[in-house]
């Protein structure tokens, strides 16, 4: 039996089983979900490894309860963070125009799409754009150009398209 058929059985047999097991822990059923799956994809990474553990399951029952356990210690100081400086102003606006941004800016390919979120909605120079996305400057300021035309464009169509009208040879 090959490593990749080893962990498959596996999930097929146990993943239920850890997911109640880690949720009897959690409380939350999403979050032990999410857990397992972790341990899972760990498994994937390594098979040969995970292949040759005297007992699969319970390396996998261990590894998604500390994962939960690590993901609750952090949301709990995240949580006390918050509170002690005050939670952050909501971001959730549901007015026509931010959700025809947002459904605009999803459109974009996707290097132009970070590019602008990064430079408008976080407020980073083309520098730091570029230093986190792991491109050049130039790179930057060209997804930059073609973002704002393409999404200029986006919007204008539902503009369009809410009011009615077509533009016409622009």
């Amino acid at each position: 039996m090959s490593d990749g058929d080893l962990i498959s059985e596996l999930y097929a047999g146990c993943f239920r089983r850890l997911v109640v097991q880690v949720y009897a822990v959690t409380g939350d059923l999403n979050e032990a979900q999410e857990a397992v799956q972790e341990a899972f994809t760990r498994a994937l990474v390594a098979p040969g490894r995970f292949a040759g553990l005297e007992n699969p399951e319970a390396w996998l029952r261990r590894f998604a309860v500390n994962w939960a356990r690590s993901r609750f210690r952090r949301r709990r100081i995240y949580d006390g963070l918050l509170r002690r400086i005050g939670a952050p102003p909501a971001v959730a606006d549901h007015s026509p125009e931010h959700l025809a941004l947002l459904a605009a800016l999803r459109a974009l390919p996707e290097g132009q799409r970070h590019a602008l979120a990064l430079h408008y909605l976080v407020d980073l120079p083309v520098d730091e754009v570029a230093a986190t996305l792991g491109v050049t400057s130039g790179t930057v300021k060209s997804r930059l150009s073609r973002g704002r035309v393409a999404l200029a464009a986006l919007l204008a169509d539902t503009d369009a398209t809410e009011t009615g009208r077509i533009d016409v040879g622009s």
